[in-house]
């Protein structure tokens, strides 16, 4: 998927800035060579991300504060729907993209295409891999290549009434 970088106005190119914490798989790994080489403790998390709530910002706050760098792999919308159902996402990647890059706690955000991001997480092999509360430490994906490299697999706290699929349901029951 291509991300619009630059948007033009009045025939002049500006940049939010926001979009260049998105990478592809070939420009995180450029990206991931230098922050090893200065020392940079990486954290890696990953989810669908469809509906940003409260708990979303809560979690990636206490993610963050794991290391040095947050690299945040999201969903494709082809895998979010795999993986959700047909009616999923709600909203399609650039846009979820759009919102997750303008959160400050994130440094770099890079799209899968599987249901899973064991692929990126062995490339990355981050020094911390984290995922939610409602995940088992040993369930979490990728936990074999990171504690095999000497890293740290967390399953952070759930903040419990913050979930996507519930404020689906509440929205349904509202219309």
């Amino acid at each position: 998927m291509a991300i619009n970088r630059d948007k033009q106005v009045s025939g002049k190119n500006y940049s939010s800035g926001f979009e260049k914490k998105i990478l592809t798989f070939e420009e995180l790994a450029g990206k991931v060579n230098v922050l090893l080489s200065d020392k940079k403790k990486i954290v890696f998390t990953n989810g669908c991300f469809d509906v940003l709530h409260a708990g979303h910002v809560r979690y990636l706050n206490d993610a963050r504060s794991l290391g040095d760098i947050l690299i945040v792999g999201v969903n494709s919308d082809r895998s979010v729907r795999r993986l959700k159902g047909k009616e999923r996402p709600i909203n399609d990647l650039e846009n979820r993209l759009t919102v997750l890059s303008a959160l400050v706690m994130i440094d770099y955000l890079v799209v899968f295409e599987e249901d899973t991001p064991y692929n990126l997480i062995k490339h990355i092999k981050p020094a911390v891999l984290v995922k939610g509360g409602d995940w088992e430490v040993a369930d979490i994906v990728g936990s074999d290549v990171v504690l095999a490299a000497g890293g740290e697999v967390k399953s952070l706290p759930f903040y419990a009434g913050n979930s996507s699929s519930l404020i689906i349901e509440r929205l349904k029951e509202l219309s």
